[in-house]
C-alpha cells in the first residue's frame, strides 16, 4: 500500500492539473446525477418489524379509515379571548383549503368536532330526562290498568253474585213449577205467573250475559294495554341500557377536548392517506408553508412536530463558525494561509462529491434528514485532518531539504499510508452499523462510510495536486530562505515518574467514571416538539396544546383491540364500553375516545390519552401496561396493540436499545483485533479499547447530564431536557471508535519507532508522545471544533450528535490517549510489547508508517548542492511532532541496518548516475535525495561535496544503555 500510494503521490504532483481536472469533473457528474435521481428526504424515522408497525399493518388490512396517520395544526387567538364566528369561519375555510393536497384524506376542525361532542352529551341529558318522564309515564298507565284490573275483577265478582242469585231464583221457580204442576196446569192464573216470572229470570240472564261480555271485552283492553306498557317498558329499558352506554363513552373521554374550556385554542386535525411517517415531506412543507402565510385576523397558526419536522440545513450558522475556528487553528499550526486553505478546500471538495452522490441513491433508499448531515459532519472533520497530515509531513521535508515531487511521493506514502489505514477502520466501523438490521441506522453508516471513502481519496490525490501546484510556495519566505538550516530538536531522554504515572491514571480513570455516572440513568427517545426551537412552529404548538388541552394530547395513542370473533352491530356500543373501562384502569390514562369499529366488527379502534407527554416515562409504561393487557368479553380474550406517534418512538428507542450491545461488542472485537495486527501487541490492544470504552462511557455521561438532567442548559440551548436521541449511542461508538484508533496510531506508532529503535521501553513512550502530540492536539482541535458548531444547529437532532462528538473526541484524545495511555504504558513498560511467538508468525505485516518505503522506495535523480559550513542536517533536524503525527516514516530509516556505507543509509536509494558519497559523519542519515532544482543546502539529503565540514548534530542524543542496531553502529536517532 506504501509504494503504491507513494506512486499515486508522484502522479499527482507531476500531473496536478489532470487530477484536479478530473475531481472537477467528478463533481459535476455527481451534481448531475444528483439533480437527475435524487428523491426526496423523510424527517421521520421508521423500523420496520415493530408492534407498532405489526399494528398499522393489520389496520391498512381491516381498518383502512383508522389506518391513516393525522397531524395536529393548533390555532391560538393573540388576545387569549374566545374564537369569533368570523375567526371559526377563517379556520375552517383554512382547512378546508388544505384537502386539496396530495396525500390528504380530509380534514376536521377542532369547533365542529368539539360541538358534535357537546351535543352528545347534551343529548344524554335530554336522553335521560325523556327516560326519567316516560318512566312516570309508564308508572302511571300501569297503576290506571292496575285500577282496572281491580274495577274488573269486581265486576266480574258482582255478576258472579248476581249470577248465583239468579240460578238460586231458577231453581226456585223450578221447584215451585213441579210442586204445583196440577194446580198450575188446572189454573190459568197459576199458570200465567209462571210464565212471568220465567220471563223475568231470562231477562235477568240476558242482562248477566251482557255484562259478561263487557267483562271479557274490557278484559282484553286491559290485556292489550299490559301488553303495550311492557312493550314499553322493555323499549325503555333498552333506550336507558343504550344511554347509559352512551354515557359511558362519553364519561370516559369527558377529558379530551378539541377547543380549550376558555375557548381561546383550538386543534386542527389533518387526516393523511397513509401513515404520518409515510407522507412525502412535500405535502408536509407544504401545510408548514400555508401556516406560517396564514392570514387570518388575530389567531396565530402553530404546525405541531408531526407534520413540521423539516429537514434541517447542513450548513447553518453554527457550522460556519466551526469551521471557522478549524481554519485559525490551521492557521496557528502552519502560519500560512495557503497552507490553512488546503485542507479546507479539500474537505469541502470530498463532502460536496460525497454528498451529491449519496443523495443521488435518495430515490430509490429512504434517506432520513440526519444523514446528510452526518455525512457533511463526518467529511468535513476527517477530510481536514487527513490532509492535514500529509501536508504536514511535506512541509517538513521541503524544510529538510527534499525536492518537491519526491516529497509529495514520500509523504503520500507514509503519511498517507496512516491515513488510508486510520481511514479505514472508520468506514469499517461505519459499516458495521447495518449488521444492527435496522435499515436507516445502516444507511446513515453507509453514507458517513462514502464521505470518509472520498475524504481518503481526496487526501491522497487531490492534496498531493494543490501541493504540487503551489511548489514551494506552501513554505513561508522565511522557511524557504533556510531550508536545510532546521536546527536541532530536542526530545525527551528521562521517562515520567513512576508516581506520576499511577496519579495520572487514577485521577483519571476517576474523572472520566465521575463524568459517565449519569449515563447508568440515560433514557432513549426521539425528539418531540418541546425539543425544538422556542421561537419555531413545533415549540408553541406543543407548548399550547400541553397547557390548554394536556400534556398527553402531543401524544395520543392508537389502541386496537382485535376481538375474538366478529360481533352483530348491536353490540359495538356494548363491547366499545366494555373494553373502553379496561384501558380507563390503567394508571396515567387521561381519556378514552372510541374511534369505530371495522367493517366486520371484528376490530375496534381507540384514542387512548396518556396523562404524559410523548417522551415521558409514564407515557412509555402505559404502553407497556396496554400491550400486556388482558381484556375478557362474552367472546373471550381481546388482543390489544397499540400505535401512534409515540408508540412509534417507543419501538425505535427500544430496538436501538436493544443493537447497542451487540454493535459494541462487535466495535470492541473489531478495535482488538486491528490494534493487535498493528502493534504486534496483545496489552497495548486492550488499554486502547479500555480507553475508548471509557471515553465512550464519560462522553454518554455527558450527553445525559446536559441534553436528559438540562444540567448547563443555558449555556447549550437545552430549554425543555428530553431522552436522548436513540440512535446517537450506536452512532456515536461507530464514529468515536475510528477516530479513537486514529489517535492511538498516531501516538503510540511513535512510541513502538522509539523503542524499537533502541529507546528504552519508558523513554519511548515519553518519546513518541512528545512526537506526537503537536499534530494530534492540532487534529483533536480541529475535530471538535467542526462537530461542535453542530451543537447551536436548529435541527433538535443534530444538536445531541454535536455535542456528543465534540465532547468524545475531547476526553478520548486529551484525556485517554494524551493522559491516560501514556501512564499506563509507562507503567507497563518493556511487557506492553509481549505477543506470543506463534501470534507474532502468523499475523501480516501492515506497515503503517510506510517504513519500507523509506527504506527501499524509489528516489528522484539527484545532484550535489554545496554544503554550508556549520549547517544541521536535515535528517536530525526534524521535527520530531511530524514524523509521528503522520505515522512517522523518515526515522523509520533509522531502524534500516547499517549498509556498506558506515555514516548511514538513504531514505530511498540514490539514483545510478548520483554523485559518490565522500566523507559523512557516522551517524547521518538522508532524508531523501534532492530534485537537481532543489536549493542548496546543508543537509546530507544530497550528497556532499568532498571538502564538506562535518555538517550536523543529533536530533536527541544517544542513550548510553540503547544497544546498537549492529556492530559498530550506535543506536538511530529519531529524525
Amino acid at each position: 500500500m506504501a509504494g503504491l500510494l507513494y506512486r499515486l503521490g508522484r502522479f499527482a504532483a507531476r500531473r496536478h492539473w489532470t487530477v484536479i481536472v478530473a475531481w472537477l469533473a467528478l463533481t459535476a457528474i455527481a451534481g448531475v446525477t444528483y439533480s437527475l435521481f435524487a428523491g426526496t428526504i423523510s424527517s421521520a424515522i421508521t423500523i420496520p418489524g415493530t408492534k407498532t408497525s405489526q399494528v398499522q399493518d393489520e389496520l391498512a388490512g381491516k381498518f383502512p379509515s383508522a389506518n391513516g396517520g393525522n397531524g395536529t395544526l393548533v390555532f391560538q387567538t393573540s388576545d387569549g379571548e374566545a374564537f369569533s364566528d368570523t375567526q371559526k369561519d377563517d379556520v375552517q375555510s383554512f382547512l378546508k383549503r388544505i384537502e386539496d393536497l396530495p396525500g390528504v384524506k380530509g380534514t376536521n376542525d377542532g369547533f365542529t368536532t368539539q360541538q358534535r361532542l357537546d351535543d352528545q352529551r347534551q343529548k344524554i341529558v335530554d336522553g335521560r330526562k325523556q327516560l326519567t318522564d316516560g318512566q312516570q309515564q309508564l308508572t302511571d298507565g300501569q297503576a290506571q290498568l292496575d285500577a282496572q284490573k281491580a274495577q274488573l275483577e269486581s265486576g266480574k265478582q258482582k255478576i258472579a253474585d248476581a249470577q248465583s242469585q239468579l240460578d238460586a231464583q231458577k231453581a226456585q221457580a223450578q221447584a215451585r213449577t213441579q210442586a204445583a204442576g196440577a194446580a198450575a196446569a188446572a189454573s190459568a192464573a197459576a199458570q200465567a205467573q209462571l210464565q212471568a216470572g220465567q220471563q223475568q229470570l231470562q231477562q235477568a240472564q240476558a242482562q248477566i250475559d251482557a255484562q259478561q261480555a263487557q267483562l271479557t271485552a274490557g278484559e282484553q283492553q286491559i290485556a292489550d294495554a299490559q301488553k303495550t306498557l311492557d312493550d314499553n317498558k322493555q323499549k325503555l329499558q333498552s333506550n336507558e341500557r343504550q344511554l347509559e352506554q352512551g354515557s359511558d363513552l362519553l364519561d370516559l373521554s369527558k377529558d379530551i377536548r378539541f377547543v380549550s374550556s376558555n375557548g381561546s385554542a383550538a386543534i386542527g386535525t389533518v387526516q393523511f392517506t397513509k401513515s404520518t411517517f409515510e407522507v412525502p415531506q412535500s405535502t408536509k412543507q407544504e401545510i408548514s408553508d400555508r401556516a406560517e402565510s396564514a392570514d387570518i385576523p388575530g389567531v396565530h397558526v402553530y404546525v405541531s412536530n408531526d407534520i413540521a419536522q423539516g429537514v434541517p440545513s447542513i450548513l447553518g450558522p453554527g457550522e460556519i463558525i466551526g469551521v471557522v475556528i478549524a481554519a485559525l487553528v490551521l492557521f496557528l499550526m502552519l502560519r500560512t494561509v495557503i497552507g490553512a486553505a488546503i485542507p479546507l478546500f479539500s474537505a469541502v471538495l470530498g463532502v460536496a462529491v460525497a454528498s451529491l452522490a449519496s443523495l443521488s441513491f435518495s430515490g430509490l433508499v429512504e434517506f432520513i434528514s440526519v444523514t446528510p448531515v452526518l455525512g457533511v459532519m463526518l467529511g468535513l472533520a476527517v477530510g481536514i485532518d487527513y490532509s492535514l497530515f500529509i501536508l504536514n509531513r511535506h512541509r517538513t521535508q521541503l524544510k529538510q531539504g527534499m525536492g518537491v515531487h519526491e516529497s509529495i511521493g514520500l509523504a503520500n506514502g507514509t503519511s498517507g499510508n496512516a491515513v488510508v489505514f486510520a481511514g479505514t477502520t472508520v468506514i469499517v466501523a461505519l459499516l458495521a452499523l447495518n449488521i444492527t438490521g435496522i435499515p436507516f441506522l445502516g444507511l446513515m453508516g453507509t453514507v458517513g462510510a462514502v464521505a470518509v471513502f472520498f475524504a481518503i481519496l481526496i487526501a491522497t490525490s487531490f492534496t498531493p495536486a494543490l501541493l504540487s501546484l503551489l511548489g514551494m510556495r506552501i513554505l513561508r519566505k522565511k522557511e524557504r530562505s533556510s531550508i536545510g538550516n532546521t536546527g536541532s530538536t530536542r526530545v525527551p531522554n528521562t521517562p515520567m515518574s513512576t508516581w506520576r504515572a499511577v496519579i495520572t491514571l487514577v485521577v483519571g480513570v476517576a474523572v472520566l467514571g465521575t463524568i459517565a455516572l449519569p449515563a447508568t440513568q440515560m433514557r432513549l427517545g426521539l425528539p418531540s416538539g418541546s425539543s425544538e426551537d422556542v421561537e419555531s412552529s413545533q415549540y408553541k404548538a406543543y407548548k399550547v396544546l400541553e397547557k390548554e388541552f394536556g400534556a398527553g394530547q402531543n401524544g395520543p395513542l392508537l389502541v386496537v383491540a382485535t376481538l375474538p370473533q366478529a360481533i352483530s352491530a348491536d353490540d359495538v356500543t356494548a363491547t366499545e364500553v366494555t373494553i373502553g373501562k379496561a384501558l380507563a384502569k390503567n394508571a396515567d390514562v387521561d381519556a378514552v375516545l372510541p374511534i369505530g369499529a371495522s367493517k366486520d366488527r371484528s376490530i375496534i379502534a381507540f384514542q387512548v390519552k396518556p396523562a404524559g407527554g410523548p417522551d415521558s416515562i409514564s407515557t412509555e409504561n402505559v404502553v407497556k401496561d396496554l400491550r400486556a393487557q388482558s381484556v375478557s368479553t362474552d367472546d373471550g380474550k381481546v388482543r390489544l396493540g397499540v400505535a401512534g406517534n409515540a408508540s412509534a418512538n417507543i419501538d425505535v428507542s427500544e430496538k436501538l436499545s436493544n443493537v447497542l450491545p451487540l454493535y459494541l461488542a462487535v466495535v470492541v472485537g473489531l478495535s482488538l483485533i486491528i490494534l493487535i495486527i498493528v502493534f504486534r501487541s496483545i496489552l497495548v490492544p486492550i488499554t486502547a479499547t479500555a480507553g475508548f470504552i471509557l471515553s465512550v462511557l464519560a462522553s454518554f455521561g455527558g450527553l445525559t447530564a446536559i441534553y436528559q438532567f438540562g444540567w448547563l442548559s443555558s449555556v447549550f440551548g437545552v430549554h425543555d431536557p428530553a431522552p436522548i436521541l436513540s440512535f446517537l449511542p450506536v452512532i456515536e461508538i461507530g464514529i468515536l471508535f475510528g477516530l479513537a484508533m486514529d489517535y492511538q496510531l498516531f501516538l503510540v506508532s511513535g512510541m513502538r519507532e522509539a523503542y524499537a529503535h533502541g529507546s528504552s521501553a519508558k523513554v519511548a513512550v515519553q518519546r513518541g508522545l512528545h512526537a506526537g502530540r503537536a499534530v494530534v492536539t492540532a487534529a483533536a482541535i480541529i475535530m471538535i471544533s467542526v462537530f461542535a458548531g453542530f451543537i447551536f444547529s436548529d435541527s433538535s437532532t443534530i444538536k445531541p450528535i454535536g455535542f456528543g462528538l465534540a465532547f468524545g473526541v475531547l476526553l478520548d484524545a486529551f484525556v485517554v490517549r494524551m493522559l491516560l495511555i501514556p501512564a499506563v504504558m509507562h507503567l507497563l513498560g518493556q511487557s506492553a510489547w509481549w505477543i506470543p511467538k506463534w501470534l507474532d508468525r502468523i499475523l501480516p505485516d501492515v506497515d503503517v508508517e510506510g517504513a519500507k518505503l523509506d527504506r527501499s522506495g524509489p528516489g528522484d535523480r539527484h545532484q550535489a548542492q554545496p554544503v554550508a559550513a556549520g549547517t544541521a542536517p536535515a535528517a536530525a533536524a526534524a521535527p520530531a511532532a511530524s514524523a509521528a503525527a503522520a505515522a512517522p516514516a523518515a526515522s523509520a530509516a533509522a531502524a534500516a541496518p547499517a549498509g556498506p556505507h558506515p555514516h548511514g543509509s538513504h531514505a530511498a536509494p540514490v539514483e545510478p548516475d548520483a554523485p559518490s558519497h565522500v566523507a559523512h559523519e557516522t551517524h547521518g542519515t538522508h532524508a531523501a535525495p534532492t530534485e537537481p532544482d532543489a536549493p542548496a543546502h546543508g543537509t546530507p539529503a544530497a550528497p556532499a561535496e568532498p571538502d564538506a565540514p562535518g555538517h550536523g548534530t543529533h536530533a536527541a542524543p544517544v542513550e548510553p544503555d540503547a544497544a546498537p542496531h549492529d556492530p559498530g553502529h550506535p543506536p538511530a536517532h529519531r529524525a
